[in-house]
């Protein structure tokens, strides 16, 4: 991994002045200049753009409670894109421009999802996938089985917190019982 890095910081700049030195040679030093700051503006703009987009929908997500994952990824491609717009050149112009197009954000999310799932460092399960809450026939829904399916979901632990549906003591004085840490949630 080490030399992958140390190749991408002499490779890239390599490749970047070679791409200079090639379009400087057939349109011009001044020109040249101008359309690294052109995309530089072009590529603020749009990132500007996809960005609020993302912020709207990551928003509405969070408001019907569920995990903006796909968003969150997105934000980071988005940053990424920004810094490589940012950055003068054309190779990484064009990787910034890449990853302002949301099908290939989609792709690269899968395949990074893939990757995730493939480690074993990360481990992923569905919080009440096949329960089915009332004869509704919905899964993962209702008070004790976690938010409706459509998206993924990340098994994680929970410290110190009150659950609604359990705690019902009318003293307000009381403190709330705790959440044990097994994958019961009974109150210790």
């Amino acid at each position: 991994m080490p030399i992958l890095i140390l190749a991408l910081f002499i490779g890239i700049p390599l490749i970047e002045i070679y791409l200079f030195i090639q379009v400087g040679g057939a349109i011009g030093v001044w020109s040249t200049i101008g359309l690294v700051v052109l995309t530089a503006f072009i590529g603020t703009a749009l990132l500007r753009q996809q960005g609020l987009a993302t912020l709207v929908r990551a928003q509405a997500q969070l408001d019907q409670q569920q995990l903006p994952v796909r968003e969150l990824f997105d934000g980071v491609c988005l940053l990424v894109s920004g810094l490589l717009l940012l950055t003068p050149g054309f190779l990484t112009d064009a990787l910034g421009f890449a990853l302002l197009i949301p099908p290939l954000r989609t792709f690269l999310g899968r395949g990074v999802w893939a990757a995730l799932a493939r480690s074993r460092n990360v481990h992923f399960s569905v919080y009440g996938a096949g329960n089915t809450q009332g004869g509704g026939g919905q899964q993962g829904r209702g008070p004790d089985h976690g938010p409706a399916p459509g998206g993924p979901v990340l098994d994680g632990e929970e410290f110190g917190v009150r659950r609604d549906d359990t705690y019902n003591n009318e003293d307000p004085s009381d403190p709330p019982p705790r959440i044990s840490n097994d994958n019961q949630g009974n109150d210790r």
